[in-house]
């Protein structure tokens, strides 16, 4: 790891393309990519597991506290209470879950203590909704990745029929509209673009060209030029 720890925040709306352009990114620089939605994904699906309800603010604190939730720093994978809950985490049902029990006071601030404690030892590259405005207001690098509201249907379409999913772009279009309100109106770390942070509009933009978008800023943000050859992490 570099003396110098870089902390990479990138933000915005489902299906802007984050995670992908975060792994991309993380492994172009050698850095650790964590991925702050999962966690909460993690938490969503030990409170449907226990039939806790989604608006039980208190019960949803208590599950955030006690999970033990762990991200293997080698491959991105996520652990909860020792169980892989990788896939499971993806399932639609516990991706509506997350976007509401992300809502709640508690849990955010249960979260965020352990995605700091992640980047105390590492430089990171972190994708959510607050991590350039809540988590990380420090950070070197801020990215808001955005795209035309259809377009992000159409990606997360895809990306569910390819979990063998039968997704209609139409529906998911009103699930990620409902999803973007959830977001954006909460009055605990809603979807905003931190001021500092750099808009990239990913709609007509390859993985690639995104990525290289992306690498550009880094290098241009970080004061050694370093940061997008390897030398982090």
């Amino acid at each position: 790891m570099s003396a110098k720890r870089i902390i990479v925040a990138i933000d915005g709306p489902a299906g802007a393309g984050k995670s992908t352009l975060a792994k991309r990114v993380a492994e172009k620089l050698g850095y650790i990519y964590v991925n702050s939605g999962a966690m909460y994904r993690a938490v969503a699906l030990w409170a449907l597991r226990l039939g806790v309800a989604l608006n039980d603010m208190h019960r949803l604190e208590q599950l955030a506290r006690e999970a033990k939730i762990r991200l293997s720093l080698s491959d991105g994978r996520i652990f909860l209470n020792d169980e892989d809950v990788t896939e499971a985490i993806r399932d639609r049902a516990v991706s509506d879950a997350a976007s509401k029990v992300s809502a709640v006071p508690g849990v955010r601030r249960a979260l965020v203590k352990l995605q700091r404690q992640i980047a105390e030892e590492n430089s990171i590259v972190m994708d959510g909704r607050d991590i350039g405005s809540v988590v990380f207001p420090g950070a070197q690098v801020k990215i808001f990745l955005d795209a035309d509201p259809k377009e992000r249907a159409r990606r997360r379409a895809l990306e569910l029929r390819g979990q063998g999913e039968d997704a209609d772009v139409h529906v998911v279009a009103g699930e990620l509209q409902k999803r973007d309100d959830r977001d954006r109106k909460r009055t605990e770390a809603p979807l905003v673009q931190a001021p500092d942070a750099e808009l990239v509009d990913t709609t007509a933009l390859t993985p690639e060209e995104v990525e290289e978008t992306v690498l550009r800023i880094i290098r241009a943000k970080t004061s050694d030029g370093k940061a997008a050859t390897g030398q982090g992490g």
